[in-house]
């Protein structure tokens, strides 16, 4: 294709930048929804391949220079990034900041983290530019036909992009899957917990499949029967409906079920841990998903795997399930009961968030948002946002009344679940993490009065009593006399 003639000035309504898949589906999202896009990337031929292979979308210009890029955007001028995340984002923002004038915005959508949103947004904002650190969920076909949109930034800066944003996000019961999250780095924050959320319901569905192979001795195709089932109910998801398509899937080459030959190794590219780290700082148990991401670690784990193998004894009891059709039962309640324990901690996370960063965040209103486009939409997000309906400041998820009455028709199963597999040996880390924390967060007492007598045994760290006000201290390397601190 030749070179591109410079395009005309003050014409595009946005602009991309960043041709790689998920670039170019935004912007062919945008054009296909009637806005005048113009498209840049470092190398021309991904641009060039954009317009000869989908020019019909709607009206695009493309451009070969950064400047010329800019020159073509409407004022305010927006400019989407959709590049490589750390420094390659950092080079671009500063390519764009030192050709835009004061008011022009300039939109992250990649996986950012969200203290590096911040640090950008103060950068721009001093010279009269805004920086609008954006989630967006729902991958390569999401990003095409309607994502979930997670902007943070300025509210003018939102007035800007909201009309834009709103159109091409999915769309459920005709409202947009789209809201201004909160100030500078609040949409990237959300949209790491959103990607948190995600491991650890992939990783639990993951242990319910594992339990019927190998429990049940169940081929990938019936499992994925069962699943297709489940998608009938309570667990009707986006992660559900492609696990049975996955399961029902052949592969091509050896005439296999596909995931009998995928190697047992799952990658990650930094969002769950991001979520794990950030909640460790926030104080927050997000032990689900934590687990979810420690499970990732493992898996890829060889040597360590390797060696295990080699030399670990299992001990494992064979127990016989006399009733199979129980046993799935169970598994489906488990199952269900997980999620909603690993969808609360990751909504606890995002209130202890705003609260930290001073983010007005609606805790419902991201329920909404997730409901369509989005990775993890499910069938009981609408549940959850009336959950934040009735009590914005709702404490904990679970004990909404409708998520308490359900979590309980679920315990006796899940309990079994997680005691079978104990038995015979198998690693159900979501399953039997997010028990012990429903466990531990109803529990009237824990064994953590141990621990503050411990660390004020070494370390002189106090305690506070059960019937005194103020906080102690006992003298146990002299009389062991017990000192108030303050």
């Amino acid at each position: 294709m030749a070179s591109f003639a410079p395009s005309p000035a003050d014409v595009a309504d946005i602009g991309v930048t960043g041709m790689a898949v998920m670039g170019s589906n935004l912007a062919r999202n945008f054009a296909r929804n009637g806005y005048k896009v113009a498209l840049h990337n470092r190398s021309v031929g991904k641009t060039e391949h954009v317009i000869d292979a989908h020019g019909t979308d709607g009206e695009f210009y493309p451009s070969e220079s950064m400047a010329d890029f800019v020159a073509s955007l409407q004022k305010p001028r927006v400019a989407l990034i959709m590049v490589k995340a750390g420094k390659p984002t950092d080079a671009v923002i500063d390519e764009l900041a030192s050709l835009m004038e004061p008011g022009d915005i300039i939109v992250d959508a990649g996986n950012a983290l969200f203290g590096d949103t911040r640090r950008r947004e103060a950068a721009l904002r001093e010279k009269g530019l805004h920086f609008v650190g954006t989630g967006v969920s729902g991958g390569e076909e999401g990003a095409l036909n309607g994502p979930s949109i997670m902007p943070g930034g300025t509210k003018e800066s939102y007035d800007r992009l909201g009309p834009m944003f709103e159109k091409i996000s999915a769309h459920v019961d005709g409202a947009p899957c789209c809201t201004h999250v909160g100030a500078d780095g609040a949409g990237h924050f959300v949209k790491m917990v959103h990607n948190g959320i995600e491991y650890a319901d992939m990783q639990v569905i993951s242990e319910a499949y594992d339990l019927m192979s190998k429990a049940l001795g169940k081929g990938a195709s019936e499992i994925g029967d069962v699943f297709a089932e489940w998608n009938q109910g309570d667990l009707e998801s986006f992660l559900i409906e492609i696990t049975a398509e996955v399961l029902h899937h052949t592969d091509a080459a050896s005439g296999k079920p596909f995931v009998d030959v995928i190697l047992d190794r799952a990658a990650q590219k930094g969002t769950g841990a991001w979520t794990v780290q950030t909640a460790l700082d926030l104080g927050v148990p997000v032990t689900g998903i934590a687990e979810a991401t420690f499970a990732r670690s493992v898996s890829s784990s060889t040597p360590q795997r390797e060696a295990g193998r080699k030399v670990l004894s299992a001990e494992a009891q064979t127990l016989e399930i006399a009733d199979p059709a129980q046993f799935i039962d169970d598994l489906q309640k488990a199952l269900y009961a997980a999620k909603l324990v690993s969808y609360s901690q990751g909504f606890d996370e995002i209130a202890a968030g705003a609260e930290e960063f001073g983010w007005d965040i609606d805790l419902g209103a991201m329920a909404r948002i997730w409901r369509g486009g989005c990775i993890i939409r499910a069938r009981f997000l609408n549940r959850i946002t009336e959950a934040y309906e009735r009590d914005a400041k709702l404490p904990l998820l679970l004990a909404d009344e409708y998520f308490s009455t359900e979590i309980a028709k679920c315990i006796p199963a899940w309990r079994r679940i997680v005691a079978f597999a104990a038995s015979a040996g198998y690693p159900v880390p979501v399953f039997s993490s997010t028990l012990s924390y429903y466990d531990a967060v109803r529990a009237e007492r824990l064994p953590a009065a141990l621990v503050q007598a411990q660390r004020d045994y070494f370390g002189a760290h106090t305690y506070q009593r059960v019937d005194a006000e103020g906080t102690f201290h006992v003298e146990w390397s002299e009389d062991r006399r017990e000192t108030k601190q303050d």
